[in-house]
């Protein structure tokens, strides 16, 4: 198998352990994105970081994750609030430049641990409940984009803050769930062409997100598949206990056990 592995161009040294330890985050990831809606980027990226590194993590993310959401974007095109997603991607490609600079020359462990930190803030913005209320504006739109393109392009994690923003609208749930599909979409072309740009769009991070993708979409599978088996809120403190346990595997600290 490690053979057939090198065979199709993913890096020798990250077959093994490293390779399945990353899979199986994406499995999990996936399965609370399916049931949730989010969370992937929060539990896959620091746990993948841990073994692959953050400049492969980040890449297989988002194209497994782009691919994988793409279908459903004509529908939600048809259902999204154009103008706002509009204005919020127009931002996210403000910010993933700096984003993807962050990505690119941090170092790595440095990064991890800025990346523990981040997950550990975004988590305590979702558990808080916090939600804008007030009414969405052009200016504020854009700079919730900003933001969320910094966060993309450094660390795959752009979501929590148009969730926190959007929510809190007087759009129907299902506008904004159709808001948040062509949003990430769209955000996430502006963040391919700065990997790309950046040098990190390679064949071996096409190998290797081939190999990872299928447990990812399993785990959306699976967690469509169990959503509306229990309560949202269940569902909902599972994904956030998912989220904290993954920042805490992660820590750089514990690299004698995962490394």
């Amino acid at each position: 198998m490690s053979d057939v592995l090198v065979n199709i161009g993913v890096p020798a040294h990250i077959v093994g352990f490293p390779l399945w330890f990353a899979s199986a985050a994406a499995f999990v990831g996936g399965t609370a994105r399916g049931f949730s809606g989010f969370g992937a980027g929060l539990i896959f990226m620091p746990l993948a970081s841990a073994t692959l590194g953050p400049q492969t993590a980040a890449p297989v993310l988002l194209l497994i994750d782009t691919l994988l959401i793409a279908p459903y974007v004509p529908a939600a095109w048809r259902a999204c609030d154009r103008r706002a997603v509009s204005l919020m991607t127009l931002g996210a490609y403000v910010g993933v430049p700096a984003g993807a600079a962050v990505l690119f020359l941090v170092e790595e462990t440095t990064m991890r641990w800025l990346l523990v930190a981040l997950i550990a803030s975004l988590l305590a913005l979702l558990v808080s409940g916090w939600r804008y209320r007030g009414r969405p504006r052009a200016p504020l739109t854009l700079g919730v984009g900003v933001i969320s393109g910094v966060l993309s392009a450094a660390a795959q994690v752009g979501g929590p803050p148009a969730i926190a923003y959007w929510l809190g609208s007087q759009a129907k749930a299902a506008q904004v769930r159709a808001n948040l599909v062509v949003f990430v979409v769209l955000a996430a072309l502006g963040t391919a062409v700065a990997y790309l740009l950046g040098g990190l769009m390679t064949p071996a991070i096409l190998a290797t997100a081939l190999v990872i993708g299928p447990f990812y979409g399993l785990g959306l599978l699976l967690g469509s598949r169990l959503f509306g088996r229990a309560s949202e809120a269940l569902f909902r403190r599972i994904c956030y206990g998912l989220i904290a346990l993954a920042a805490i595997v992660s820590l750089p600290t514990l690299d004698g056990v995962l490394r």
